[in-house]
């Protein structure tokens, strides 16, 4: 071989500095590791020579192997990226009241670069149809949707504020969020104020101006998300959305912490014909989270979502992420860590698409 090609770094303090994982060590005991401080790369050829004689060095120390054994390296990417023709019903980016991490036109950019189709932005306090319009126009290719959260910044449960949002240039304003941090149920659960946005009436049933939401929305053919509604009220928002005519009806993020469903009701709600939304945040939250404000909403482990999917059939979810705040991953990143962490769960390639792609997109563009 040629010793010129071996690297250099391997054999300079071949015995091995604290700061030199992985350095190799040739006749230095412990009594003399001070004495071979200064180890040279002539020491160790000589060395090496006296340890191998007859058998030939370059037979029992091919840099391929030897090295091989001690440098650790992160793995290369993923041929074939697994999330590439996924959507992303659920993401969160800049301008924004709260820390984003991305802009809309870095999310796009992003999104664009790893090979998903498409994605879908969210606010708690404004419209993102113009803004899905906008990030269109930077990034060619790529199927943004925009929408519309019914919280108190828009006037609550606000037809005329939906029928404005879907009129936007472009059409892309495509979704309708009930209440999320503004919604009664919200609200009362973390005790943040007495009482919020209501959804139902004494009797149970959908308020008027909820019913005129689910009018419009049935007759723009909106996806209509449930925000952060407790179960029951998700179920009776959904069954008034069928009688309205809504066929495009999805459980927002359905496993966490709020809304919380359980299998059995997620079964209820996919039975009247709505979807249930799986997002990646969840297996980032709970009491040891790394973010403070995440540690008030309970951990959702990927073993129980994966027993969702098996219990309640893939046809019936979406996935997204709920990420984009600052200090988390960023959403690509945490859609691949979500789905890499279904397939090892026991989830199909299969049902990964069908809820990634066919299911999201059937709602958006069906």
């Amino acid at each position: 071989m040629i010793w010129s090609y071996l690297p250099r770094w391997k054999f300079t303090d071949s015995c091995g500095r604290p700061h030199a994982p992985g350095a190799i060590h040739l006749g230095c005991a412990d009594a003399g590791h001070a004495a071979c401080h200064h180890a040279t790369r002539r020491h160790f050829l000589k060395a090496g020579v006296a340890i191998v004689g007859a058998a030939g060095f370059s037979t029992i120390l091919d840099p391929r192997e030897v090295f091989g054994l001690v440098r650790v390296f992160p793995p290369p990417p993923p041929a074939v990226s697994p999330i590439a023709g996924l959507m992303d019903t659920h993401v969160h980016a800049a301008p924004d009241v709260f820390g984003r991490s991305l802009d809309d036109e870095e999310m796009a950019i992003l999104y664009k670069e790893r090979g998903l189709e498409g994605l879908v932005l969210k606010n708690h306090v404004t419209t993102t149809a113009d803004r899905a319009w906008f990030a269109r126009k930077h990034v060619e290719g790529l199927k943004v949707f925009g929408g519309i959260v019914l919280n108190s910044a828009v006037g609550g449960i606000n037809p005329d504020a939906v029928n404005w949002m879907w009129r936007m240039q472009g059409g892309y304003g495509r979704v309708v969020w009930f209440p999320t941090f503004d919604a009664d149920n919200h609200v009362k659960h973390f005790k943040d104020a007495p009482e919020g946005i209501k959804v139902l009436g004494a009797d149970g049933k959908a308020l008027p101006a909820v019913r005129d939401v689910l009018k419009l929305a049935a007759e723009q053919k909106l996806v209509v998300h449930t925000g952060h509604l407790s179960p029951t009220e998700a179920l009776a928002v959904i069954e008034a959305g069928r009688e309205m005519g809504v066929d495009r009806l999805v459980v927002t993020h359905a496993q966490f912490e709020v809304v919380n469903m359980s299998v059995d009701q997620m079964k209820k709600a996919a039975s009247m014909g709505a979807k249930l939304e799986l997002c990646a945040m969840g297996t980032l939250m709970g009491p040891t989270a790394h973010l403070a404000w995440m540690r008030h909403w309970r951990v959702v482990k990927i073993e129980e979502t994966a027993a969702a999917i098996k219990e309640v059939g893939a046809q019936n979810f979406v996935l997204a992420t709920d990420l984009g705040q600052t200090g988390n991953p960023s959403p690509a990143d945490g859609l691949q860590l979500f789905v890499t962490d279904l397939l090892k769960a026991g989830v199909g390639k299969d049902e990964v698409m069908k809820m990634g792609r066919e299911v999201t997109g059937q709602l958006l563009m069906g």
